[in-house]
């Protein structure tokens, strides 16, 4: 692990990625065994993004485990703007024991980590979204036996969020198939990193343009939105590249019988995803929104275990 931070899946080994999952699952189970655990500890919260579920589920995390934190919103600091990402950084790494950034450019959190010398969490970058990944397997993991290996399929954009579901499925031998238009693929790198590390593990890791095709014989089928935060400008654009691409009866139709669907949340309904597809029993999407605070938990509780 790069220096008990958590920026990229890529910082971990799998034995780092296995003791996570496992800490979530005894942190979920037994909620009060690690209580103190972060007593007398702060963190601060820096969000150059609006949030509810990164920011409420580490901030109820945190104080759940004897922490506190300091939430730091778009106009507190203004990162690069008022003063410079590495001036901050070594100012907070004075008062703080942590700090979980959500930040538009990935380049924010690598140079803060730079300067900061305890743990740093990515909370969402445009580059990789580590802990909703957890959340995510973490989540399908109490849906399915491990050994089974349930076949996820993601359609929708090729974004953070794919990018982290690749690399962990990567390193976890998991079974991920996606689809994105062709303008809106993932990243060429991580799919080569993705890969790499499938064929150590052997998992399968395939990008396909029709989400008809993809979702084949797939026991969950994930989106999310197509216009993430600061793309607004691109929104009738990508809308019409991203036809075909809704998650709707018609195509969960094509998928195993009573696949489950997921979704990272906010969903704008009737884009991505339908109403009744989201409101339908085959939803776990709020098991995900709740599994992001006892994932997040672990990371806390693991990266500062690591970083004594």
């Amino acid at each position: 692990m790069k220096k008990n931070s958590l920026i990229s899946i890529n910082d971990l080994s799998i034995q780092d990625v296995e003791a996570i999952l496992e800490l979530a699952e005894e942190v979920k189970e037994f909620p009060d065994s690690h209580k103190e655990s972060l007593s007398g500890k702060m963190f601060g919260l820096i969000f150059e993004k609006p949030s509810t579920r990164t920011w409420i589920s580490f901030d109820a995390g945190i104080f759940s485990l004897g922490g506190s934190t300091i939430y730091l919103g778009p106009q507190d600091i203004k990162l690069g703007i008022r003063e410079e990402v590495r001036d901050v950084a070594r100012v907070l790494d004075r008062y703080l024991s942590g700090v979980v950034l959500r930040t538009f450019s990935h380049q924010t959190i690598l140079e803060f980590e730079k300067y900061f010398k305890k743990p740093v969490i990515n909370g969402l970058s445009d580059w990789e979204h580590p802990c909703q990944a957890f959340a995510d397997f973490f989540t399908l993991y109490e849906k399915f036996p491990r050994k089974q290996n349930p076949r996820i399929c993601f359609i929708g954009d090729g974004n953070n969020v794919l990018n982290s579901l690749m690399l962990l499925a990567a390193k976890l031998g998991g079974h991920l198939t996606y689809a994105t238009p062709k303008k809106h693929e993932p990243n060429a790198k991580v799919v080569k990193e993705a890969l790499a590390m499938a064929k150590k593990s052997k998992a399968v890791i395939q990008g396909f343009s029709c989400a008809e095709e993809a979702v084949r014989e797939a026991d969950v089928v994930y989106t999310d939105v197509w216009v993430s935060m600061g793309e607004e400008n691109q929104s009738r654009q990508k809308k019409k590249a991203f036809e075909g691409m809704q998650v709707n009866r018609k195509l969960l139709s094509k998928a195993k019988k009573g696949a489950l669907v997921m979704h990272c949340l906010p969903a704008h309904r009737g884009e991505e995803i339908t109403n009744d597809v989201l409101e339908s029993k085959q939803a776990i999407v709020f098991d995900q929104a709740e599994n992001r605070m006892h994932v997040q938990k672990a990371i806390l509780l693991y990266l500062t275990r690591e970083s004594r």
